[in-house]
This record gives C-alpha cells, sequence and structure tokens, in this order.
C-alpha cells in the first residue's frame, strides 16, 4: 500500500520507501526514508529532494561481479530479457539530475521527475 496524491512526482511505501519513477531506466527506483540508514527527504511528494544520491546497479555493474554476464549471453537473435545498467542521480526539488557514470541515455541531463502513475 502506498500513498498517492494527485500530481504527485512520488509516492510512499508502506515500508517507508519514496519511489519514483526514472525516466532514464524507464522502471522505478526507491529509497528508505525512515528506518535504519534513510536518506533524507524533505517530505514532498510533488517536489521530492533526496539526499545522498541514488545509485542503481544491475548486471556486471555490481561491484564484484566475475561471471560471464547476461548481456553479452549469445541470445541467438532474439533480444536479452535482462538489462545490465547504472543509474546514478541526485533527486532535487521534483528534477532527476542524471550523474555522467549512468549507462543510459539521459547521463549528463536534468529533467522533470514524471507524475508517479
Amino acid at each position: 500500500m502506498a500513498s498517492r496524491i494527485n500530481g504527485a512526482k512520488a509516492t510512499l511505501a508502506t515500508d517507508s520507501t519514496l519511489m519514483f519513477w526514472c525516466p532514464g531506466c524507464d522502471e522505478a527506483h526507491g529509497v528508505r526514508v525512515n528506518g535504519p540508514n534513510p536518506w533524507t527527504w524533505n517530505g514532498s511528494l510533488e517536489s521530492p529532494t533526496l539526499s545522498p544520491s541514488v545509485l542503481v546497479r544491475g548486471g556486471h555493474y555490481l561491484p564484484g561481479h566475475s561471471r560471464t554476464c547476461w548481456c553479452t549471453y549469445d541470445w541467438e537473435g532474439r533480444e536479452p530479457s535482462f538489462q545490465c545498467k547504472q543509474c546514478h542521480s541526485f533527486v532535487r526539488d521534483g528534477k532527476i539530475e542524471f550523474l555522467s557514470d549512468c549507462s543510459h541515455g539521459l547521463a549528463g541531463q536534468t529533467v522533470e521527475l514524471p507524475e508517479w502513475k
């Protein structure tokens, strides 16, 4: 269950995870804003600010990954079902500032967070 507000760019899940939609990864990202080691959050769902930065990694971007990765697997002409990624950003005043180490096309850009659906 989550808290929803019309026009909100984020939602707060019952486990104290603040969720927002990442247009670079085309998926939701979330951080804990209460409990052990929480992110600092300004309390706004319409114009959220989080600190510190948000880092989401998968596949060979994970620290210590040493095996052959799914992104290099021979899919025999089919699209892979798994995408390796790194998304590193700051969320400030309802905008997402993508850092240059992101693996997607919005690296280095700042865009409005989309409305949470």
